[in-house]
């Protein structure tokens, strides 16, 4: 059986402006260790081969001393410089993994701001990129959700069983995926107003792609807020 290539891309751009903290989320100190260390160590255990770490051109420094070399994180090939959005940082990994040679089959992106990702989960993700080009890890919402107007009034009310909250990993086909942020960047240069929000939202805007859901776990919290924080102190004491 020919051998597939997994790469990740870990994004650590971010600065952290809801967490009215001075610190950057990805780098709050959680049981004695940086957020960031969970994530990229759950992606060092897999059947990743490379990961490359995006985050600001004043913290690569402390990325490379503080986390990858400290604590052994071999599988990290760069760490880069993101860029202004996070879409221009994703964009800038797969780029660096593009240089590669052989660049990968499949790519699993993923936010550093998600410490508790398993190896369950991207290993089902790694197989929803194999299987259908393109997955994101979801959970199905718990809460009914409410469709508001404009002067925030509720206009529709979907039924809960379709509605999923996405988190990350999202994994995708290597070229379609870098192809298709390579075509989003250019239409948005020449002026269309092309709002996306997350990877797979490039595709489906971009290729009118279908995005597989696949399970993720109620535990892959994002941390944005303080109350995250605490949320994400206690899930370590729990363990």
């Amino acid at each position: 059986m020919e051998h597939k290539k997994y790469a990740a891309i870990v994004l650590s751009a971010g600065k952290g402006s809801r967490m009215h903290s001075t610190v950057p989320k990805q780098y709050l100190m959680l049981e004695g260790k940086p957020v960031l260390y969970y994530s990229l160590m759950a992606f060092q255990q897999s059947m990743v081969e490379d990961i490359v770490l995006v985050t600001q051109r004043e913290d690569i420094h402390f990325c490379q001393s503080e986390i990858v070399g400290k604590y052994g994180i071999t599988k990290v090939s760069a760490v880069i410089e993101g860029g202004q959005e996070r879409y221009h940082s994703v964009f800038l990994g797969l780029r660096e993994l593009g240089r590669q040679e052989p660049p990968p089959d499949y790519v699993l992106i993923h936010d550093g701001a998600r410490p508790f990702v398993d190896g369950e989960v991207i290993t089902r993700c790694a197989e929803g990129a194999k299987g259908y080009q393109a997955c994101v890890a979801a959970m199905p919402a718990k809460d009914t959700v409410k469709i508001a107007d404009e002067q925030f009034f509720a206009k529709e009310t979907p039924e809960r069983k379709n509605v999923w909250q996405v988190q990350t990993p999202q994994a995708f086909s290597f070229p379609l995926i870098y192809q298709a942020y390579g075509e989003l960047l250019n239409r948005m240069a020449q002026g269309e107003p092309l709002a996306v929000t997350d990877d797979a939202m490039v595709l489906e805007v971009v290729r009118s792609q279908k995005v597989k859901l696949v399970e993720g776990s109620y535990r892959n919290i994002k941390i944005t807020t303080q109350e995250d924080f605490l949320i994400a102190k206690a899930l370590c004491e729990k363990n």
